[in-house]
């Protein structure tokens, strides 16, 4: 069986795009607590633009824009009168939020290897549920960064 595992380096995002990644995904997960629209099926999803990489993104069987990855954001937390409380494996929200971002952070690295500086990279970030099975947005807050 052959591996087809990509060959690359990841490069640990910088501390200022941490920041400004951990930043807007506070802010946009407050915002689906507060809105009341934390359900099970909820998903934090992003795509990633490399500048000069050119990689046409799929689409799921109904025909919508499949992201580059997404995270279950039940497994992390729970809504709870507006607000976001931990999920039952976390014993506190610092843990769930560090855990949350170990799991971003790799994740993003990976679709930003390709290239030396992050200079120029977008991350496209969305939370909210969809339909199913054609997959618009039911709710959606969605929010654009270029990494710095």
């Amino acid at each position: 069986m052959r591996d087809h595992t990509p060959d690359f380096k990841l490069q640990e995002l910088s501390t200022p795009n941490k920041q400004l990644i951990s930043d807007t995904v506070h802010r946009i997960l407050a915002r689906l607590a507060e809105d009341q629209q934390l359900t099970a099926d909820s998903l934090l999803e992003f795509w990633v633009e490399v500048p000069g990489v050119k990689r046409p993104r799929g689409t799921y069987r109904g025909g919508f824009l499949m992201p580059d990855s997404f995270i279950a954001i039940t497994d992390y937390f729970q809504a709870k009168e507006g607000s976001l409380v931990p999920a039952g494996s976390f014993s506190d929200s610092e843990n769930a939020w560090e855990e949350l971002f170990d799991e971003l952070y790799y994740q993003v690295e990976i679709f930003t290897s390709q290239v030396d500086s992050s200079k120029g990279i977008t991350l496209e970030l969305w939370t909210g549920h969809r339909s199913r099975p054609e997959g618009e947005w039911v709710y959606a807050v969605d929010t654009k960064i270029e990494l710095i």
